[in-house]
């Protein structure tokens, strides 16, 4: 056929056509190319470059083999391996050994998911690359969810590299890990698992400790962060805090003060109270425990907690507090067990001095494997570990322990999909249980290590109505269900968080406070502890079934008080309060919420001591102080014997005081019945406020 101008454009087509399908099979059935200078005739400068990187790249790669394996820290060895083994790439994408080599380095880094396809192209190019490649080619199936297809290749490795006995615990550990993920991808336990894209970048970022109420997190990240980059390009560990707003966490900022230093500054353990932190860092070659404590707006320059938590002669990592805050748990590596890092805990012999007994190990929850962060609940029952062994389905999985009769029982798996074939680990829940945030390197993320957040659904409940309830949201599962109830038990204990701050009634602004928490009950001092110098705020957390009192003392103000019950076997309980505390002048009036009579009686209770007993030493602590005691009752009954009760009332507290030395020039008693309600009497609540006993600056 003669061309011509009409049939040149098909021609055109058709041989662009055969070209693309003669390159797309040319590629789908890529030979293995070798590094041989009669595969590159033509540019044997480019050759010796990548040979010359192969070889730099082999020495770093074997370096970080041998303490991968040696269950210790491989550096930065395979991060600087594969720069090394990219410039080779670069130059040929085709061979092996080479795609083996990386896939290695990336399997074993944070950055795992990068690893999965040099590792097939490695066993498409040359199944006989490297002795280790069915290992590998079965942790990239393991890692791409082919679970089955991983346990074939993990046998086939053993059948065929018999020189792998030291090897052994690898491989069945391996497959152990397969075959339980199998198992739990099938039957996924009741809870999501979240990206927080406002807390992640392209980098790693991991080791999320959340304050017990949810609204503050603090965590790790090697983000740029204006310091050198080191020899690998990246960037030191610095922690960095958010706090939720609007059902959002805020742009994430570096934390202030002392605290970050051009060293790797990671982030462990956020105190129950937001007002101390644990972190490891490495000085010279040695990680040790450091601790950093909150003043204003500031954490101070952390400082290394004692040797028998950091000793000279090991490496200590991811520390926790207690519940109780009598001991630190933390992991410890030792040179004479090749078991990586291990579980321990160190106890106080004193508060008051602070002085560490030697640490113990905790022999129940160890592994022969690497173990991870740790997370002690508020219950001081429950335990969340991470650890690449205990029944891992690879890299590092969150476990449970629990603990009764004083031992702690062996580590249970969460379950999928909070673990997975990645790196999971990091736990941190809220005091009610219901959340937790943790770090993941699994596919989907936005770079290496994520920060996710857990939500629990809690037990399966029938369902009870047709109506359809949104009352629990995923991101990545949003669903209809009308059967969930919004209660989610997820310890046997139950707290309440008790959280606000402390400001100047006139200024608003915030106002540095003692705040002492009493049991009404016993009249047990339980806590005592000093809200934010520069922002007043402060967080703690209450056991149920008490009646508690809070009194709240600053320097120059009159003190403030209240009590409340936290009914027994209650959950998710927030209180939230904004305490306004007055200036020691005249006219200012204070309620004593926590002075009870019996009901229509003026015999002062037991359990009004305590609450009168800081008004003893307000007064002898301020002696030119002159008060009224004011008793006021509701309009509940006849105005006559409300007014007798109130005065009768008000006079039991000035005779308490005048027992305890109180000069009664200083004090008068008046009864004002219910002539000055300070809520309204149409409600019960503002009928309970009304029944009240205050004080008032005459004089001073």
């Amino acid at each position: 056929m003669q061309e011509t101008a009409q049939t040149k454009p098909l021609n055109m087509i058709k041989y662009i056509i055969s070209s693309a399908i003669l390159v797309l099979c040319f590629i789908s059935n890529a030979q293995n190319v070798d590094f041989k200078s009669s595969n590159f005739k033509d540019n044997k400068e480019g050759l010796k470059k990548a040979t010359t990187a192969i070889k730099a790249g082999d020495e770093l790669f074997e370096l970080a083999n041998a303490a991968f394996f040696a269950v210790k820290s491989p550096e930065l060895n395979y991060e600087l391996a594969i720069k090394q083994y990219e410039i080779a790439q670069g130059f040929n994408p085709n061979n092996g050994e080479l795609n083996y080599k990386i896939g290695v380095s990336y399997i074993n880094s944070p950055y795992s998911q990068k690893g999965i396809k040099y590792l097939y192209d490695a066993k498409k190019l040359d199944p006989e690359s490297d002795p280790f490649l069915d290992y590998y080619y079965g942790r990239a199936l393991q890692l791409d969810g082919k679970f089955s297809d991983a346990i074939k290749s993990y046998e086939a490795f053993e059948s065929n590299y018999r020189k792998a006995d030291n090897f052994t615990k690898f491989v069945s550990q391996r497959k152990r890990e397969c075959k339980s993920a199998r198992g739990a991808f099938q039957s996924p336990i009741r809870a999501w698992v979240d990206n927080v894209p406002e807390l992640n970048t392209a980098y790693n970022d991991y080791a999320p400790s959340v304050s017990t109420d949810g609204g503050e997190l603090i965590y790790t990240s090697d983000r740029p962060n204006g310091h050198t980059p080191n020899i690998a390009g990246s960037y030191d560990k610095d922690i960095y805090g958010s706090s939720l707003e609007n059902r959002k966490w805020s742009k994430p900022e570096q934390l202030k003060g002392g605290v970050n230093t051009p060293d790797d500054d990671i982030s462990n353990n956020l105190s129950y109270d937001g007002t101390k932190m644990l972190l490891h860092r490495t000085v010279e070659g040695q990680i040790d425990i450091f601790e950093s404590k909150l003043i204003g707006y500031n954490w101070t320059d952390a400082q290394k907690l004692p040797f028998q938590i950091s000793s000279k002669r090991a490496n200590e990592v991811y520390a926790a507090y207690s519940d109780d805050g009598w001991s630190i748990y933390f992991g410890r590596d030792n040179e004479n067990r090749s078991n990586g890092f291990e579980i321990m805990y160190s106890s106080m012999q004193s508060k008051i001095q602070k002085n560490y007994m030697a640490a113990q190990m905790i022999s129940t929850v160890n592994s022969k494997f690497n173990e991870g962060p740790i997370y002690i609940m508020l219950d001081g029952q429950t335990m969340y570990i991470a650890s690449e062994g205990n029944g891992s389905f690879g890299g590092y999985d969150i476990f449970v322990s629990h603990k009764g009769q004083g031992s702690w029982s062996k580590p249970v798996n969460m379950g999928y999909p909070i673990n997975t074939p990645y790196d999971d680990f990091f736990f941190s829940s809220t005091a009610n249980g219901k959340f937790a945030y943790i770090a993941s390197n699994r596919d989907g993320g936005s770079g290496g290590y994520d920060i996710y957040k857990v939500t629990f659904w809690g037990e399966e409940k029938k369902p009870v109505t047709s109506t359809e309830d949104y009352l629990l949201a995923s991101i990545v599962n949003p669903i209809k269900d009308n059967s969930i109830e919004a209660t989610v038990k997820v310890n046997k204990k139950s707290f309440t968080v008790f959280k606000g701050k402390t400001i100047d009634a006139m200024t608003k602004k915030a106002v540095e406070a003692n705040i002492e928490i009493t049991d009404n009950t016993s009249g047990k001092l339980i806590e005592t502890f000093i809200t934010n110098s520069a922002t007043g705020k402060f967080i703690i957390t209450l056991a149920s079934g008490k009646n508690y009192g809070i009194a709240v003392k600053a320097k120059g103000y009159l003190f403030h008080s209240e009590n409340f019950d936290i009914p027994k076997g209650s959950a998710d309980n927030l209180v939230n309060k904004i305490i306004e505390l007055k200036n020691i002048a005249v006219g200012n009036k204070i309620a004593l919420r926590n002075i009870f009579f019996d009901t229509g009686k003026s015999k002062l209770r037991p359990t009004s001591n305590t609450e009168i007993d800081r008004l003893v030493k307000l007064m002898k602590d301020v002696p030119t102080l002159k008060i009224e005691i004011s008793g006021h009752t509701d309009n509940t009954g006849s105005v006559k014997l409300n007014n007798s009760l109130s005065q009768d009332r008000a006079q039991a507290v000035v005779n308490y005081l005048k027992a305890k030395g109180i000069a009664t020039s200083r004090m008068t008693a008046m009864g004002y019945g219910p002539s000055k309600p300070s809520a309204s009497n149409k409600t019960s609540d503002g009928r309970q406020q009304n029944r009240r006993t205050e004080f008032e600056i005459k004089g001073n």
